[in-house]
């Protein structure tokens, strides 16, 4: 069989599982899965045998062609094991995302049916406490430490006359390769349905986008029950061949980049925001005279960004300067921060101020934003790195057509769009016409080059109380980027005589700033009841005032103390905000803020 595949292409293939055997057989002695430092590495071989031990053992214990199986694990070598064993035995591996409470674990577990489990420590104990709910979950298997009672080691799992090519032949495009779990921040989360084919069409688009370099590197840090992260991290370098770097704990990622040097990095806006802010913070700490140049460096960069993108001529001299900054500073920027071997750096997720983009442009970091959804495999537009519109999303990505309803809503055609949303079929039936459109909920635009811009969700839209429509997030976005002390803001005005806002102070910079100005409690929770602070915030709120509508415009503002993590009560694990329960936790701050 292997023999067969060598001339063969994975992207070629019709299966994810077929793409790994092709990837495996050509690339046996490259590295396929590390962890930092290459304590852990497996090459491509190595890989296929410890899947193909696993696919033995998972059949042994009853999973079949079609069934479901749980995934509570984090960015670890043995996510991509046991995702690949999963499918190599026709069955459905879909993720839980590590946050989630006993309930909610049992929800998506039951929702799916899945009679077994894989799991670490560090989430047993949450996995255990659902299992009493759920009597359909016949095993819980545990990747690290020792078992306990009830449950079974991964290395006690293995099986060595199953047919893994037969099963791999018998799988085919149209089988369901994982569900998505939306992040449930309108109600339950409805699984996602992805076929093979859905996942191979999205990745064959990117290639007709970005030329990657063989053997490329990618690090495996999202949540693997996002699509981004499945899609990126998973996916893309089965079919394609990658390196996949694990970081297990997010907070590290910016440390990870110098290790690893990706040649591919995904993020949402808060990691991009947080590299800006801390480059910012660095040069805030230098010498006056080097603080001046890097400004200047950095407003020349600006310079030039600003008139390329407007498609006006950028003077010699001005190109003069940008260059020698380039080789002065910029070239050590993007060095120190391990992006110098980037082919392609992209955001999304969430919207992105548009200061950010241009701060990363000017560096010599053309970060461009993309769109997706998990309904869509996490494609639909991006922008091509030779060619971005900063504020746009890009034009679509080969295979995809792209259009608006009559109400601005975004709609989607394509093979990358989902089979549907498991077990709720009049759900399905809401979101995909029976032309096959896609109905998104976002609202959009598209230019007269085909390129994207998203205005906002359509369900988040603001109509304050005179009747005026508004887009939350752009107008978040905007308050954003007044400061680098501004972490998280929500914008509050539904129903409302004027807009006002909750402002999450920056982890990183507030107690820098706080350093700065002399401050001793540099806390999050006493910073929020500085009146310096305030007043900083203030002059923020009024810069970005200025570029906003009258009716746009914030009146009052409450600096909330503490942070705001992932997967807690306003933020979901992507980040995303929880505009619902936010309302609702802070009702009474809200409620302040319109009396009188």
């Amino acid at each position: 069989m292997e023999s067969s595949t060598a001339a063969r292409r994975a992207v070629d293939a019709s299966t994810i599982a077929q793409a790994f055997r092709i990837t495996a057989a050509q690339r046996a002695d490259q590295a396929a899965v590390r962890t930092k430092g290459g304590e852990v590495s497996w090459t491509w071989g190595e890989l296929r045998e410890r899947v193909d031990a696993l696919a033995g053992g998972l059949a042994g214990l009853g999973l079949g062609k079609g069934d479901t199986i749980a995934l509570m694990l984090g960015n670890r070598p043995e996510f991509h094991l046991a995702d690949l064993a999963a499918i190599m035995v026709g069955a459905t591996p879909f993720s839980i995302y590590m946050t989630y409470a006993p309930n909610q674990i049992e929800y998506v577990v039951g929702d799916a049916g899945a009679r077994i489990l894989i799991t670490e420590q560090q989430f047993l104990a949450n996995v255990l406490e659902a299992r009493r709910s759920l009597p359909d979950l016949e095993h819980v298997i545990v990747v690290d430490g020792d078992a306990p009672e009830g449950t079974l080691a991964l290395a006690d799992v293995r099986g060595e006359h199953f047919d893994v090519e037969a099963s791999v032949a018998a799988i085919g495009p149209e089988d369901v390769l994982t569900l998505i779990y939306t992040s449930g921040t309108t109600g339950p989360p409805k699984g996602v349905e992805l076929a093979h084919r859905n996942l191979l069409a999205a990745v064959a688009g990117i290639e007709d986008i970005v030329a990657f370099p063989d053997a490329s590197r990618v690090i495996s840090w999202l949540p693997n029950a996002h699509i981004a992260e499945r899609a990126a991290h998973h996916y893309l370098p089965i079919v394609f061949g990658f390196t996949v770097t694990c970081c297990p704990n997010p907070r590290e990622i910016i440390a990870f980049l110098p290790e690893v040097r990706p040649h591919w990095f995904f993020a949402v806006p808060r990691i991009w925001e947080k590299l800006k802010s801390g480059l910012e913070a660095m040069i805030a700490g230098q010498e006056p005279e080097q603080q001046a140049a890097s400004r200047a460096a950095i407003a020349a960069g600006l310079d030039k960004v600003r008139l390329e993108q407007a498609g006006e001529p950028v003077p010699a001299e001005l190109a003069e300067r940008v260059a020698a900054a380039d080789t002065a500073m910029f070239a050590g920027l993007r060095s120190m921060l391990g992006l110098d071997e980037a082919v392609a750096i992209n955001v999304g997720a969430a919207p992105t101020p548009v200061e950010v983009l241009e701060f990363f442009h000017a560096i010599g970091l053309p970060l461009g934003e993309l769109w997706g959804m998990s309904e869509t495999c996490g494609g639909g537009a991006v922008n091509p790195p030779e060619r971005i519109k900063i504020g746009t999303v890009g034009p679509a990505i080969p295979g995809v057509e792209l259009r608006l309803a009559s109400d601005g809503e975004l709609l989607v055609r394509s093979d990358i769009v989902m089979r549907g949303y498991r077990g709720l079929p009049d759900r399905t039936a809401e979101a995909i016409d029976a032309d096959g459109w896609l109905h998104t909920g976002d609202i959009a635009e598209i230019d007269d080059e085909g390129y994207v811009k998203i205005v906002d969700r359509k369900k988040e839209l603001i109509i304050n109380a005179a009747g005026k429509n508004m887009s939350p997030a752009n107008i978040e976005a905007t308050i954003k980027t007044a400061s680098p002390l501004i972490g998280t803001v929500v914008c509050i005005g539904d129903a409302r005589a004027y807009n006002t806002a909750l402002i999450v102070l920056d982890a990183d910079f507030a107690p820098v700033w706080a350093q700065q100005h002399g401050i001793q409690d540099a806390t999050l929770e006493s910073l929020a009841h500085d009146d310096g602070l305030r007043a900083a915030i203030q002059e923020a709120i009024d810069a970005a005032n200025a570029k906003l509508a009258r009716v746009e415009q914030i009146k009052k503002f409450v600096i909330v103390e503490g942070d705001w993590l992932p997967g807690g009560d306003e933020l979901t694990p992507t980040m995303k905000l929880k505009r619902k329960p936010i309302a609702e936790k802070y009702a009474a701050a809200i409620s302040g803020m319109y009396v009188g």
